[in-house]
């Protein structure tokens, strides 16, 4: 007589998400995602729009293994499988969020030159790219601070930066508009500190990241987040159900982004990393020529690891 064998395994679960088709089919419809394709989707479709890669998914699943238990497989840990291979695969770009305007005031006024960058300091292979540099940048807002807090090592008056594959920069004085808000600040910056030239060794604690204003691209970014706020979304307080764990930031659209030229022709699907912000991909459906479209796929580091041992995991 032949015997059978049976063998039994575990279902996948994953913290901070909903892996029940009956449940994510609700989100769909009672339209707290855009469909079954919205990045915060844990369906093939989500992960690919999000921009996970195979190789990435294929890493997470080596390392989770099969069980015969159930358990919940820290979502951290796919987090972590992605940013390692978009580590050594993706493009680094540079695009700021959040734009502030710097001039350079010592800067010709007229002229302009391209800084050579690379392109993936862990893939020699990658090559370099050429970033334009003109007398107006870019940076982020987070990087200035007219007074600054302790500890803060980023721009402010009389401090220097490096640019990221170009000068250091000091700041002189931040210029107000008529609201009273910071309009723009303006620097003098040292012509002998250029990146790889015989003064480029000079030391200044931080090294940030800009875009020619002039050069630069308008971008819609889009900062995807974990769609629940707690560990097992399914353990609801009350009479409530798992709808309300949902994160109410899981998604951020900031517009009017600046990118550097290459990116204003990136194709669908392809992935970057924004140096000092995380790693992106163009978006499969809204990401167009001359207008693009970036998901977030995953920032640089853990961050929920950091909120949840500060108790605000829940």
């Amino acid at each position: 007589m032949h015997h059978p064998r049976q063998i039994e395994f575990a279902r996948l679960n994953l913290s901070y998400t909903i892996l029940s088709k009956r449940k994510l089919l609700q989100l769909v419809q009672e339209h707290i995602v855009s469909g079954w394709d919205d990045p915060r989707m844990p369906t093939i479709a989500g992960c690919r729009r999000r921009g996970y890669t195979p190789e990435a998914i294929r890493t997470f699943c080596e390392k989770i293994g099969v069980t015969k238990k159930d358990s919940i497989s820290d979502v951290a840990l796919l987090e972590w499988s992605v940013r390692e291979d978009l580590n050594r695969s993706a493009q680094r770009a540079m695009a700021v969020l959040r734009p502030l305007k710097v001039v350079i005031t010592n800067y010709p006024g007229d002229s302009g030159e391209d800084l050579p960058a690379m392109n993936n300091p862990e893939d020699e292979s990658a090559g370099t790219r050429m970033v334009p540099f003109s007398r107006e940048i870019y940076i982020e807002q987070d990087d200035f601070r007219e007074v600054p807090p302790p500890r803060y090592h980023r721009l402010s008056p009389g401090r220097e930066v490096r640019l990221r594959a170009g000068y250091i920069i000091r700041c002189e004085k931040a210029v107000r508009d008529s609201g009273g808000n910071i309009a723009e600040i303006h620097c003098t910056y040292d012509p002998d500190t250029k990146s790889g030239g015989p003064a480029a060794g000079r030391k200044v604690k931080v090294t940030v990241h800009w875009v020619s204003a002039r050069h630069a691209v308008d971008a819609e970014v889009r900062l995807y987040d974990r769609l629940f706020v707690k560990e097992d979304p399914d353990q609801a307080e009350g009479s409530g159900n798992f709808l309300t764990n949902v994160n109410p930031d899981s998604l951020q659209v900031l517009k009017g982004c600046k990118v550097e030229p290459m990116l204003g022709g990136a194709s669908p699907g392809a992935r970057f990393q924004f140096e000092r912000v995380g790693y992106f991909c163009a978006d499969l459906k809204d990401s167009k020529p001359g207008a693009p479209v970036f998901n977030r796929t995953v920032t640089l580091r853990d961050t929920w690891a950091k909120i949840e041992q500060r108790g605000g995991g829940d």
